[in-house]
């Protein structure tokens, strides 16, 4: 028990810096691009923190637990934006009137309506897989190719810019960090968790989904704090379409995934319900401010303490 508690404080540390080396670099490298933060978001920083999801998952399918691999995917795209952006937003509102994000919420909803159909279906086998991953390949590279573009002089007055190396080391290092403190993380909460006999649904889409999704929070906290609302929502929005697409294409890509019939009637549905609130919110007010971000936490908490 001592060791664990070690690792989730280690974990925690690891988490921190890397989180905010990460947000340094990414904002960097989008004003060296002449690339907008969200894109960033979406792509650097929203997939690169999406990477101890799809190594969890991997892992859990080839170990024949395939709950643990589908309820790390809708467990953590649910904390994304009940635990994630409700932080964020009760540290420091965030404002959601951002170009071009309302194709990345639409996507991010085709992405959850998939992720129905393929519960219902109970199984992603290689071909569901080449096609969940190719249709992620197509969206990257057109949001890539649609999203490139000159700062405007407003952005360019904010313009955050480091040495290429030190940006490059902030990128890696930060990712490198985040992988290793959820590791450790994950490793010790889960551990904990089996010792007391909970479920492997439960640990999936509670213990590691939080887990996978700690790097999510720690660098939209940090992008909180810095004012980058844009990454905050980015990291968060790519998440959530990475972690479906991406995350569970390449898993059933190696190995058959089934879906638990549990998830399919209540867990899949509460992550679109989910989805399309945060939508709305965003469509009808245009920002997430602190009441917002505190009724999230509430509803999180709520959904947790009904898991177990």
């Amino acid at each position: 028990m001592l060791m664990n508690v070690v690792m989730l404080i280690a974990g925690l540390a690891l988490l921190t810096f890397g989180a905010d080396f990460l947000v340094r670099g990414a904002i960097s490298l989008a004003n060296r691009l002449g690339m907008p933060p969200l894109l960033i978001g979406l792509t650097v920083v929203g997939f690169g923190t999406s990477m101890p999801e799809l190594l969890v998952s991997l892992q859990a399918a080839l170990d024949g637990s395939p709950a643990i691999a589908v309820g790390n995917v809708v467990g953590s795209n649910i904390a994304n934006i009940l635990l994630i952006l409700g932080t964020a937003a009760a540290i420091s509102p965030i404002a959601t009137r951002i170009p071009n994000l309302k194709r990345d919420l639409v996507m991010m909803l085709a992405a959850a309506l998939v992720m129905l159909g393929l519960g219902y279906w109970g199984v992603i086998n290689l071909w569901l897989g080449l096609a969940m991953f190719a249709t992620l390949a197509a969206y990257l590279a057109w949001v890539t190719r649609s999203d490139r573009r000159c700062l405007t002089a407003e952005e360019a007055e904010l313009v955050v810019k480091i040495e290429g190396w030190k940006e490059a080391l902030f990128i890696i290092g930060g990712l490198g960090a985040l992988f290793v403190g959820a590791s450790l993380l994950i490793g010790a909460a889960t551990s904990i968790a089996r010792e007391f006999g909970i479920s492997e649904a439960v640990i999936g889409l509670t213990i590691v989904a939080v887990g996978t999704s700690l790097p999510e929070l720690a660098t939209s906290v940090v992008a909180a704090f810095r004012r980058h609302a844009e990454v905050a929502l980015g990291n968060v929005v790519g998440s959530n379409i990475f972690n479906i697409l991406g995350i569970l294409g390449i898993t059933a890509m190696v190995t058959p995934v089934s879906i638990d019939a549990s998830m399919a009637r209540f867990d899949i549905p509460f992550m679109i319900v989910v989805s399309l609130a945060l939508t709305g919110l965003i469509l009808i007010a245009g920002r997430i401010n602190r009441l917002a971000g505190v009724v999230m936490l509430g509803i999180y908490t709520g959904y947790v303490v009904w898991l177990f």
